[in-house]
Order: C-alpha cells, then structure tokens, then sequence
C-alpha cells in the first residue's frame, strides 16, 4: 500500500496512524513517501499512490481540475495558529490578537513556500528573520528566541519544549484541511484499512489540540 503525505502530517498525524495499524493490521506494509500538493495528486493520478494526505486552504478548491475528480475527504479542519517563544511577551496570553503580528520577526518558509510562516494577510510587509523549509527547524528556530512562526492547528501536539502555540482574534479567519485523497473508486482492503487508520488519528489528534 502507497502513501503520500505533506510535510506537516509527519510530524503526528502520520505516525499514530501507522503505530497503530503496525498494532491491529501487522500484515499490511505500508510504504510512504513525503511531497507537495502537485507532486502528490500527479502520483494519485499515474496510480502509483494508493492514497495521498493533502493540505487545503481557503477558497478550498480542488487540488486539480482533471476528471473525474478525485475523492476528497476531510480528516480535520482547523485554525492556523502562531507559534512564539514561550519567553515572548505575546506567550503570556491564551491567544494573541491580530494587530500584535505587526513588528513581528518572522521565520518564514523557503523557495517557493516563503509565505508559508508568515501570517496571511498581514498589513505590512514582514520582516522574515530566518528561512526554513523543514516544519521542525522552524519550531526550534522559535524555540531558541529567533522569531515567530505560523503552523497549522493540528501540530500543537508535536512542538518541541519552549514553544507556545497560541490561536489568533480578530481579522477573517484563517482555516486549514487536512484531506485524504484517491481515485473515485472503492478501495482495496488494505488502502480501505490505512484510511481508517488516519481518520480514527486524526480524530484523536483533534481531541488533543482542543
């Protein structure tokens, strides 16, 4: 059985699932590789992922245009949050309002994601102290006092020690999906199995970010 994830799902989601099919369903082999949008629904296309876990963002359009289209379901729809050091002086409230971004020090992504990071819609232009593409080497960027850095709800469980993980007020919402996507066809048992798998994690995940 194939899979293919964004990046952001290997760092919880990902694993408790498979944890837990190694627990219930030793048989199945599950071989995953990690890649973005494109890349994921280009492979769900030539058949050589059985499934794919994808990121969503509002307008919530479909991750391509060709038919027929693909079967999209949504494991977990969350707000994008910010993560700040837990010495910072926006840590020491439950959530941060969105006029307290402005003058922020950003830790941004790289390449082609460098908005990623960065609050969207923010209403200057932003200093972005430090550039990374890796989810993980921002965290601990954050964590070592280099700046702030956004990230969707359902990492809060996986931050690393000095890092807080604060909702945002004010200005329009910003939400995030998690979907699981395949051909629009029935699933062989073992496909059908690792998606049950993902959706009883990511249920579990949730209870834990509330």
């Amino acid at each position: 059985m194939r899979l293919g994830w964004f990046p952001t799902a290997g760092a919880s989601l990902l694993p408790r699932a498979l944890a837990a099919l190694r627990r219930t369903h030793p048989a199945i082999t599950v071989l995953s590789r990690e890649g973005g949008t494109p890349a994921l629904v280009r492979a769900l296309r030539a058949g050589t992922l059985d499934l794919a876990l994808l990121a969503s963002a509002p307008p919530f359009r479909p991750p391509d245009t060709e038919t027929p289209a693909l079967a999209l379901h949504t494991l977990t729809e969350r707000s994008l949050r910010v993560a700040v050091p837990a010495a910072h002086p926006l840590a020491r409230q439950d959530y941060i309002d969105v006029v307290d971004l402005r003058g922020q020090r950003w830790i941004a992504g790289s390449g082609d994601d460098r908005a990623m990071g960065v609050w969207p819609g923010l209403d200057e232009r932003p200093e972005i102290a430090h550039t990374a593409r890796d989810w993980l080497a921002k965290l601990h960027l954050v964590a070592a006092g280099c700046g702030i850095t956004t990230v969707p709800g359902a990492l809060g469980t996986a931050v690393p020690a000095g890092v807080r993980v604060l909702a945002v007020r004010g200005g329009p919402g910003e939400q995030r999906r998690i979907l699981l996507a395949h051909l629009p066809r029935q699933l062989p048992e073992p496909a059908a199995r690792v998606a049950a798998a993902l959706r009883t994690a990511a249920l579990e995940t949730d209870a834990e970010v509330e």
